[in-house]
């Protein structure tokens, strides 16, 4: 279970500019009305992109901005060609028409979802997209950055919505992202990122999309150069300690990690420190303390007689935003520690009204934090999935993380990493495991009050929570690659133990939380690993476990189960050489044969079939209990169904590298019974 994938939580991009929220509503679309003709409200809108008038095309543009922000109503502006209707607008001798359509085709993009964004780049939005950024770019020359900071500079906030828009199409599609490389748009993004010290909201866009487009990116690896890696850790050595340049800085920073492969043998360990010294810096804030700060400094620059109607406006936009039920979609989708999840991740910072500075630090803040550890999780990745990762490999959404196509010839640095010998000891020499360690406690008590209090700020609510649970995943990869003393010996391992211990058991009942209970359920997986190999005792007492093991069959997520039974093997296979255990063992055993009986799913099936072989494999006290819980004429009556459901199910539902691994359990189940066999006979 410990390979990792950088994890990608695309946002939906919310348009607040445009419409006032009585104008958005009388644009959107009747759910219940069937939209056949021009009289429906998308086609009104896309029939009003014609208009000669400016402004008519950019209230039109503007409104389906709103409109798509409700996914329901996308198919009816797809049917109409809306995307092929759009993009000639990306070029408009209108300024402002330019940055709301690219913005629709933004919100399109975002809200639609993979298959969405496929079919934009099918319909050849990347054409005008191109050309598009390509002439702002020439316009940061042509239109230099105004005097005063507060003004806006109209080329650079349509270069804003270009770059989000060709971040949502490159993370989606593979056909945009080939495109990106073929069109040399690399260089463009650094055009972008280069405006920092003018603009850092547009260079935070291109520093994200720059971050995507080098994942796995063998292609764009060719065209790496030293200015390219020179304008990346000029980033990472600013001085600057605003929380957006923290956020900038941790992203140039995983964009120098993915393309660790083109960086000089000279300049490797250099760069390594200045990445690794990045990250800490970013853990080393304190979310909890800094919120409550930032929130207080947002009241006191509110002025008291404009408070209240200001708060009706921060209302006002929460509801525009749908935060709620973003909030809402955020929680539903399972974000899995190695995979590229298809959920999005709902930061648009970059939309927030302006004068919410505060709120888009702390946003910044905990943006940085969580693409810290998600970093972290990548370099500290195992190389090749173990038989203790089986029950993942080749899901239909995950790769590995290291990518292909690496140069030949490079030092151990550049090469699919295992954790190297360089990645470890720049990890442990800025205290990557403590301050990771630290992050994993539940958020702070006042700054969830704060946000909960507060309409605007709880949407760092779920952002809070989610840098817990990246701190978790974190902790779950350098327990599965790091050596204990690197880690602290014995008696650090023992108080993560009551950490975790604390986490999961301290509560009435084991938190619900599906991601919270994979990350968490990992690294106990891996700790109880370690702590068994080395003989430490442990503090998770076996009844815990097993209401651990029950709530996890009550979860969705498979790993979630696979976790859990693990976790039982481990403690049985650990107590079975122990004496006067039998009673344990058999508590163990039950709760395992309820699971391989009953579990809707192969995967966590097998694995409670192996933690089974484990547990009883050998001892006094596992024969003992074996007889007593009549485990032999359990397995024999579910061998003949776990052969048939292989059969059955096998083929179509699973990948051939798990029914590889499901055949081998079952050849193991019949020599598993043929044992206990001989263990009733003595």
């Amino acid at each position: 279970m410990g390979k990792s994938k950088n994890n990608r939580f695309r946002r939906p991009q919310f348009n607040a500019e445009g419409l006032s929220v009585n104008a958005v509503k009388e644009v959107e679309v009747d759910h219940d009305e069937v939209c056949d003709g021009i009289d429906s409200p998308a086609g009104e809108l896309l029939e009003k992109l014609q208009n000669p008038s400016a402004d008519m095309r950019e209230f039109a543009c503007a409104s389906i901005s709103r409109v798509v922000q409700q996914s329901q109503t996308i198919p009816a502006f797809l049917q109409r060609d809306a995307v092929r209707r759009l993009g000639p607008l990306l070029l408009d001798r209108s300024l402002a028409v330019r940055e709301t359509a690219t913005g629709a085709l933004r919100n399109l993009s975002a809200c639609g979802g993979h298959e969405v964004c496929e079919d934009m780049v099918k319909q050849d939005v990347m054409t005008p997209l191109t050309a598009l950024l390509r002439e702002c770019c020439a316009g940061f020359e042509t239109n230099p950055t105004l005097s005063l900071k507060e003004q806006k500079n109209p080329v650079e906030d349509v270069a804003n919505e270009a770059v989000n828009l060709l971040w949502n199409l490159c993370e989606s599609s593979s056909q945009a992202l080939c495109v990106f490389n073929k069109a040399g748009l690399l260089d463009v993004i650094l055009q972008c990122l280069e405006r920092h010290t003018n603009n850092i909201q547009l260079a935070l866009s291109a520093a994200h999309c720059l971050h995507t487009v080098t994942e796995d990116n063998a292609e764009l690896l060719c065209s790496m150069n030293n200015a390219v890696l020179g304008s990346l850790e000029s980033v990472l050595l600013s001085s600057e300690t605003a929380m957006a340049h923290i956020l900038l800085k941790t992203l140039a920073a995983g964009s120098l990690w993915n393309l660790k492969s083109s960086l000089p043998t000279a300049r490797q360990a250099q760069t390594l420190n200045a990445l690794v010294a990045t990250l800490s810096q970013c853990l080393e804030l304190d979310a909890g303390t800094l919120i409550p700060q930032l929130h207080q400094a947002e009241v006191s620059c509110s002025a008291p007689s404009s408070e209240a109607g200001e708060m009706d406006d921060h209302q006002a936009v929460a509801e525009d935003m749908g935060v709620e039920e973003m909030e809402d979609e955020e929680g539903g989708g399972q974000a899995r520690r190695d995979e590229k999840a298809t959920k999005m991740d709902k930061d648009f910072s970059d939309l927030l009204p302006r004068g919410k500075e505060e709120l888009r630090e702390a946003t910044a803040l905990l943006t940085a934090q969580q693409t810290s550890l998600e970093i972290i999780v990548n370099m500290c990745c195992s190389d090749d999935p173990s038989d203790d990762e089986w029950e993942e490999a080749s899901s239909s959404d995950e790769s590995e993380m290291c990518p292909d196509g690496l140069s030949e010839g490079n030092t151990s640095l550049l090469s699919p990493l295992c954790l190297s010998a360089e990645v470890h000891g720049a990890l442990i020499n800025h205290n990557i495991p403590e301050k990771v360690l630290r992050k994993t406690q539940f958020p702070s008590t006042e700054a969830m009050d704060v946000c909960r209090q507060n309409p605007t700020w709880k949407i760092l609510m779920k952002k809070m929570h989610r840098v817990q649970y990246r701190a978790l995943t974190c902790l779950h990869n350098m327990l599965s690659t790091m050596d204990a003393e690197s880690l602290g010996g014995a008696a650090a391992l023992q108080a993560v133990a009551q950490h975790l211990s604390t986490l999961v058991f301290s509560a009435s009942d084991i938190p619900k939380e599906e991601e919270f209970l994979e990350a968490v359920t990992s690294a106990m997986r891996s700790l109880l690993q370690i702590i068994a190999s080395m003989k430490i005792p442990q503090c998770f007492t076996p009844q815990q476990l097993i209401t651990l093991s029950e709530a996890a069959t009550r979860c969705d997520v498979v790993s979630v189960r696979v976790n859990a039974v693990a976790i039982l093997g481990i403690t049985g296979s650990t107590l079975a050489k122990e004496k006067g255990t039998s009673e344990t063992l058999q508590m163990i055993g039950n709760a395992l044969l309820q699971v391989a009986t009953k579990d809707a799913n192969l995967v966590v099936c097998g694995e409670a079939l192996d933690a089974l072989f484990d547990v009883f494999a050998d001892g006094d006290e596992a024969e003992k209990a074996a007889k007593n819980i009549s485990l032999l004429s359990a397995l024999k009556a579910l061998q003949p169904v776990f052969k048939a459901k292989i059969r059955k199910e096998g083929k179509g539902k699973y990948s051939p590298e798990q029914m590889c691994v499901l055949d081998n359990i079952k050849v193991n189940l019949r020599r598993f019974i043929g044992y206990l066999e001989i263990v009733v006979k003595k």
